[in-house]
């Protein structure tokens, strides 16, 4: 849920949360009355002062959740990271990658990985149905000229192409 949101939701459970607090402290005060005509004690009825502190402190509570709200309400949103990789991918997509000096195995593999951005490389192996030794030997090549780059993960090497 946006921030915005959320404060507008706040400030409207604040808004009703007075409303019952006003319509509880009414209701007390009827009830004061009318106890406090019968005890006989009039105006200077102990249980007011017990109100009045009970009504400021539930309106002081409701001020601190407003402010709250106040605060999510103007707090500006937060930035998409998705714009960012976006720019990303527009630069892999610029980078025009010279494959004339490649042979035709090492231009096979190098598209694979080209139209993946990462593969392992056993599904290299899967995908081409070469031996091991002679990927693991076209990825060196492929390494040594710059164009992908191995990370080790586990008991297997991940393939990704270089920026």
């Amino acid at each position: 849920m946006d921030n915005k949101k959320a404060g507008y939701l706040l400030l409207g459970a604040v808004i009703l949360i007075v409303i019952i607090i006003y319509l509880f402290n009414n209701a007390l005060v009827d009830i004061i009355n009318a106890s406090c005509s019968e005890a006989g004690h009039g105006d200077s009825c102990p249980m007011y002062d017990t109100l009045s502190t009970q009504t400021n402190l539930s309106l002081a509570l409701a001020g601190l959740v407003a402010l709250v709200a106040v605060f999510l309400i103007l707090q500006k949103p937060q930035e998409k990271i998705i714009i960012k990789t976006k720019t990303i991918e527009k630069r892999r997509l610029l980078k025009k990658i010279d494959t004339s000096d490649l042979r035709s195995e090492e231009k096979k593999i190098l598209g694979i990985i080209q139209e993946n951005k990462t593969i392992f490389q056993a599904d290299l192996i899967e995908k081409t149905e070469m031996g091991k030794a002679k990927i693991t030997r076209i990825l060196d090549r492929l390494e040594g000229k710059g164009f992908v780059e191995r990370k080790r993960r586990g008991m297997t090497n991940v393939v990704v192409l270089k920026d």
